[in-house]
Order: C-alpha cells, then sequence, then structure tokens
C-alpha cells in the first residue's frame, strides 16, 4: 500500500482542502444529488475520497456513506472534518485496484482522479485501471449508476513533444505522464517519481464496457464546472455517468 502516490497524499492531506479544484464542493454535491441521482438512505461508495469533500456533504443530505482512500493523511483529516460537522461517514484505507467489501452499494462515485489514473512508476495502466473498475462491478447493484471524472488525454497531450517522450516523460503508447511532484509542491521529495494517466472517450468507453458498465453519458467534467457540457479540447477532465449491468 506504500505507493508513491500514498506518500504524496499524506504530505499532502493538511493542505489538499485548499487547492483550487476543491472550491465549489456544494455545486458539485448537487449535481451528483440530481445527476445520478441519490436519494436519501442510499448507500454510496466513494472511491479515492481524500479528505472527504463530497462524502461529507452527501452524508449530510441522508446518503449513507462509504469512503476508501490509500492515504492515511487524507482519512485522518476526513475523520476530524467528519467529527466538527457531526456527520457519520466510514472511512476504510485501502487501494482501490486491491479491496474486498462483503456489501453491495447502490451507487458509486470516484472523482477528480479519485485512485483513476494514478500510478506509481511500476504499474501497468492496463492492469491498474481494469482491476479498479473490476472492483467497483462486485461491489455495485445491478443497475447501480457509477460517476467519474478522469483526465482529458486531448488536454494533457498537447503539452508534450517528442523530446519529452525521448526523456521517458510521456508514453504515448498507454497516455501516460512521469511527474515529480516536487517540482510541483515545496518540500516533497523532487526525487519521487509517479505516473498520471489521461484518457480518451473511446478508451475509457471500452474500459467501463468490459468491465460490465453500460454507458450513459461521456462529457466534459472539470472539477467545479459540472453541467453536463459537451468534452472540448481543453476540459482538463472528462466525466463519464455509467452503470453496473
Amino acid at each position: 500500500m506504500n505507493n508513491t502516490w500514498k506518500q504524496f497524499y499524506d504530505f499532502n492531506a493538511p493542505h489538499y482542502d485548499n487547492e483550487i479544484f476543491t472550491s465549489n464542493t456544494a455545486f458539485e454535491t448537487e449535481f451528483l444529488l440530481r445527476e445520478m441521482p441519490l436519494q436519501p438512505g442510499m448507500k454510496v461508495l466513494d472511491i479515492g475520497c481524500g479528505t472527504g469533500r463530497h462524502a461529507l456533504a452527501l452524508a449530510a443530505k441522508g446518503i449513507v456513506m462509504t469512503g476508501l482512500d490509500i492515504s492515511s493523511g487524507q482519512l485522518s483529516e476526513a475523520r476530524k472534518k467528519a467529527e466538527l460537522a457531526g456527520v457519520t461517514v466510514r472511512f476504510i484505507q485501502a487501494d482501490a485496484a486491491n479491496f474486498t467489501l462483503a456489501e453491495q452499494f447502490d451507487a458509486a462515485i470516484c472523482l477528480c482522479e479519485g485512485a483513476f489514473g494514478l500510478l506509481s512508476v511500476d504499474d501497468d495502466p492496463l492492469t491498474h485501471e481494469r482491476a479498479i473498475l473490476q472492483n467497483l462491478a462486485t461491489v455495485l447493484k445491478p443497475g447501480a449508476p457509477l460517476l467519474m471524472t478522469v483526465r482529458n488525454a486531448f488536454e494533457i497531450v498537447r503539452h508534450y513533444s517528442d523530446k519529452d517522450v525521448a526523456a521517458g516523460n510521456f508514453d504515448p503508447y498507454t497516455l501516460t505522464r512521469v511527474v515529480r511532484l516536487g517540482e510541483w509542491y515545496p518540500g516533497f521529495d523532487p526525487e519521487i517519481k509517479v505516473k498520471e494517466k489521461c484518457f480518451t472517450p473511446m478508451e475509457l468507453r471500452l474500459l467501463l464496457e468490459n468491465a460490465g458498465f453500460t454507458i450513459d453519458q461521456l462529457c466534459g467534467g472539470t472539477a467545479g464546472n459540472w453541467n453536463r457540457q459537451t468534452l472540448s479540447l481543453d476540459e482538463i477532465e472528462l466525466m463519464v455517468k455509467c452503470h453496473r449491468r
């Protein structure tokens, strides 16, 4: 469980809620309630829940939330926030690519790259993403909706050149980039590398369909701007709504 993304998110946990993309949680929560849709009493799994911003907001609306994340630091922040808010959420530390839960859920969310597409340097992208989707398919009831946001390949690829490919910073075959997060976050070890995978709509569709899901909609889904907009090349994230067959 001690992968490089876990190290980063443990380091960043006290500051995570200051990231600009976390500023529209209330708007995003209303979107989830309306568009999935979600009703009070439904059991919902939040994969890669981080500090619990969506899980806590949905629990406050009467949703029975379970949040799963690999980072003990992120979950520690989530539990503090839950206590302060007087909200009950079950938080579980686990790797989204390698977990088991005995129960089944009415819906699931995996938002803002919540585990999906976040790789250690030795991870095979296809194996990693298939494992996450298979785990989700196992714990979701037939017909249960899943809403995900992932990095948009059309936006990412335009930041790289053949020089980056030659230097090992971007893999055009897997649409995966290698990042030293210490270059962006002072205080984090600059030698630690992580991999981040981005997706095309067709690739995401094939992965989900092969895992037992039916696509309901693919659209643009950058955090804080969820309105089922047509996907643009500049959209940071791609949103997919699907359901378990």
